[in-house]
């Protein structure tokens, strides 16, 4: 399903920079650099996840090009976590084995499926239930949604991020298990008191 969503992303970015022109692009990393200081990670946290995504990528894409289309990436102050689907287990073994060779990497989390895939109308059901589960995050006052990171494969939710309690990670639990379609929900998000996020 992720290779669907790599095309769809790419053909989004192509036609919105078309538009946006120099001053759009200016203003829109202005504002992502200010999205990404009021995290709980923070600017610095951001730029170095960034340098691990670009280093992942690029040894994905060596490899082979399929990987990068069909895995996605989700990284927050050097936990990886792969999501998508493979077709073969050799493919799902090589995506692990390469994001653990990308400096600055703690821990790589490995939800990668091996099946056939779901085609585009399995990516397009995914992706509503995403923008549902993100939506209901957004409007709840008492979660600081921008700490989290919601990827969605065959009907399973992924969250991941950082939590400021127990309470609120429940409250984001809660929300994405209300969603229709949502088989089940796998959280590798940690509290914001987290010990490890100091120790890795």
């Amino acid at each position: 399903m992720s290779a669907y969503r790599h095309l769809f992303a790419a053909a989004a970015f192509t036609v919105g920079t078309a538009l946006s022109g120099c001053v759009g692009l200016a203003v829109g990393a202005g504002a992502t650099a200010g999205v990404a200081a009021s995290e709980e990670r923070g600017l610095e946290g951001a730029l170095d996840d960034a340098k691990i995504r670009a280093e992942i990528n690029h040894l994905w894409i060596q490899q082979d090009i399929e990987m990068y289309r069909q895995v996605t990436l989700t990284i927050n102050e050097g936990r990886v976590m792969l999501t998508g689907t493979v077709p073969r287990p050799e493919a799902r073994v090589d995506a692990v084995r390469l994001a653990w060779q990308a400096s600055g990497v703690k821990e790589v989390i490995n939800e990668i499926d091996v099946a056939s895939g779901g085609g585009p109308i399995a990516y397009v059901t995914d992706s509503v239930i995403a923008n549902k589960v993100r939506l209901r995050l957004l409007e709840d006052k008492l979660i600081k949604n921008i700490n989290y990171t919601v990827e969605v494969n065959e009907g399973v939710v992924y969250l991941m991020g950082i939590a400021q309690n127990e309470a609120e990670l429940e409250r984001v639990i809660d929300h994405a298990r209300a969603v229709s379609g949502v088989r089940r929900v796998v959280n590798h998000v940690r509290l914001r008191t987290d010990s490890r996020r100091v120790t890795g």
